[in-house]
């Protein structure tokens, strides 16, 4: 399922500059549409790269409102498209909140076809929040990532969750370098996942999966 077709990523750059060198290659620079995505922002170079390979989408045509809470529609959809899992034949998985008019439904489709997505009964709540311990289970699985057999982690309030599958795939994003965590000790499992951090988690998802160095802290 690992289809990534991006070739090399943006490392440690800043998103303004003509040009970088990478693993000894030149990248050109990437377009910033967004005038609430500022360079000093750690979420900039996730987000400009992601939108440039069309992985995401702002909010409008020049914001990305990086602080709002991520809806299960968007990481949905963003985590189809960094997988390339658009897929028009994927079977109706039957949520009635999910027409074959939503933009959301090829990818809600493919991911549910491929066991990285659920519903609840027959609705998916497109427009419904989610957090950061939910993404890390699509993520994941999504990238299908040498899950941890630990169920410790570093993370204290994690620690605590009664949610063995749940310490596991935290403990997996860690392995892999695709966060660090809230602070050094703290994952915030449960807060609600920002688009900033979305774009972060898939951007970093999809270095590891290149083999390449991570570079954001969420």
């Amino acid at each position: 399922m690992k289809k990534f077709f991006y070739g090399l990523i943006l490392t440690a750059i800043l998103v303004i500059i003509s040009s970088v060198i990478v693993s000894g290659h030149s990248v050109q620079a990437s377009t910033n549409p967004f005038t609430d995505v500022k360079e000093t922002n750690s979420h900039t170079n996730a987000i400009v790269f992601l939108y440039n390979e069309g992985i995401i989408t702002g909010v409008t045509s020049t914001t990305y409102e990086p602080g709002k809470s991520a809806t299960r529609g968007d990481a949905a959809l963003y985590l189809a498209n960094a997988l390339n899992l658009q897929n028009s034949t994927a079977p109706n998985p039957g949520f009635k909140d999910v027409p074959t008019s939503s933009k959301y439904y090829k990818a809600i489709a493919a991911l549910h076809r491929a066991d990285i997505v659920n519903g609840y009964g027959d609705e998916f709540r497109p427009n419904a929040t989610l957090t950061r311990s939910q993404l890390a289970k699509m993520v994941t699985i999504g990238f299908e990532l040498q899950q941890s057999t630990t169920t410790k982690t570093k993370f204290t309030d994690v620690n605590k969750l009664t949610d063995t599958a749940t310490k596991k795939y935290i403990q997996t994003l860690v392995d892999y370098g695709i966060t660090k965590g809230t602070t050094a000790t703290t994952f915030s499992p449960n807060m609600k996942l920002t688009r900033a951090q979305l774009a972060t988690f898939l951007f970093n998802a999809i270095e590891a999966s290149n083999d390449f160095i991570v570079i954001g802290v969420e």
